[in-house]
């Protein structure tokens, strides 16, 4: 097997951003493309062109973001324009598969990131991808290993989207049973939440000190809040005194409801599904539904709702880092239906629920044999 740099085999264009007069958001010209901001899921969406380009790549082009996040990355679907946060890789295919060298790129995203410069925005250079070290097997075997790779790719997509599916079935479910929770267009009685609930209580204001040791005491940081459920392979440990602290108000039991209510992840409700010593991160609350009067599955769902965060958020200033009050959920008019449809709804989603965490089981396995491939063909 050959040893190369990706210099090599490869022509490394640093992006340039053209003078502003030059481009448009009417589409004249070529489309410009600035950033990782541009990126979809495997083609850039263009929201700008450009008629005096500096820098250009070309359709089937690599396009790596360069700037904070570093090592994104896109494939060109077209001739194009790339700013400053870009580079665009272009594959020398008498010696190399393009796809290859995507998963190559995949491989060595922490690597790149770790080369970044910077004080304010981390960004890598042209000798950083230049140097950056290929084990160069033949074109066979380079075929074999991306198309493998390619296959454990699509499986996971396929997997995920089976995820979302079901989320939307539990969605959708609600709304055949209830409609949308703010709207109340079925005309339910409503309580506030502060009735609805034995207790909401607002998280500690202190950043927990985290350890690395599996102390049996756990941290729920508001990253590992999804819609409906909480990541706990991605949970993080706290000392005994500090989880003693970070639990004065009310100690987090299974069925209570965790909500995110400031910063990036806002306005995500997820059931703590299981007995555990856990406590709460920062920018998050706790509500403890009264079973007599709503379930925690019918809570969390509506209060999932974009029209429930709409609602959260009626009236808030400062958009740059937008929050949700404890007070304003407290008297949030909830929709009460009978406890009885609540429950058949509860059931409804411990079902759809199972099904979820035997999808996620196998995502689990794949990513697991994804990151033990990566590792024996890239290193």
């Amino acid at each position: 097997m050959n040893k190369v740099r990706l210099g090599d085999i490869c022509r490394i264009t640093m992006g340039q951003s053209p003078d502003s007069s030059t481009y448009n958001d009417d589409g004249i010209g070529v489309p410009f493309y600035q950033g990782n901001a541009d990126f979809g899921k495997l083609h850039p969406t263009a929201v700008h062109w450009c008629t005096e380009p500096k820098k250009t790549a070309e359709k089937g082009d690599i396009l790596i973001s360069v700037r904070a996040p570093i090592g994104a990355l896109n494939i060109a679907n077209e001739h194009c324009c790339i700013g400053r946060g870009l580079a665009s890789i272009t594959v020398n295919e008498d010696v190399a598969e393009r796809d290859y060298i995507w998963y190559l790129l995949k491989s060595k995203d922490s690597y790149l990131q770790s080369k970044g410069t910077g004080s304010t925005f981390k960004a890598i250079n042209k000798n950083v991808l230049f140097e950056l070290p290929v084990d160069l097997p033949s074109k066979n075997e380079q075929k074999s290993i991306s198309d493998l790779l390619s296959k454990s790719f699509e499986l996971a997509t396929r997997y995920n989207i089976q995820l979302i599916k079901l989320d939307e079935l539990i969605k959708s479910r609600f709304v055949e049973m209830f409609g949308d929770p703010v709207h109340n267009r079925m005309n339910w009685n409503t309580k506030p939440l502060a009735e609805m609930c034995k207790v909401i209580v607002d998280c500690p204001h202190s950043t927990p000190n985290y350890t690395s040791s599996n102390t049996g005491y756990m941290c729920i940081r508001t990253s590992i809040v999804k819609k409906n459920r909480i990541m706990w392979d991605k949970i993080e440990y706290i000392s005994k005194d500090e989880y003693y602290q970070r639990i004065q108000r009310k100690k987090p039991e299974k069925g209570d409801i965790i909500y995110t209510r400031e910063g990036a992840i806002l306005g995500i409700a997820a059931i703590i599904d299981r007995d555990c010593s856990v406590a709460l991160g920062q920018r998050s609350m706790l509500l403890s539904p009264d079973r007599s009067l709503c379930t925690p599955e019918f809570l969390s769902v509506a209060m999932n709702f974009e029209t429930f965060l709409n609602q959260a958020l009626n009236g808030i200033s400062g958009s740059a880092s937008p929050h949700i009050n404890v007070g304003d959920v407290k008297l949030f008019q909830m929709i009460q239906p009978p406890i009885n449809k609540q429950q058949e709804y509860s059931t409804f989603v411990t079902r759809i629920e199972q099904q979820k965490a035997t999808v996620q089981q196998s995502i689990d396995k794949l990513e697991t044999l994804k990151k033990s491939l990566m590792q024996e063909y890239f290193g």
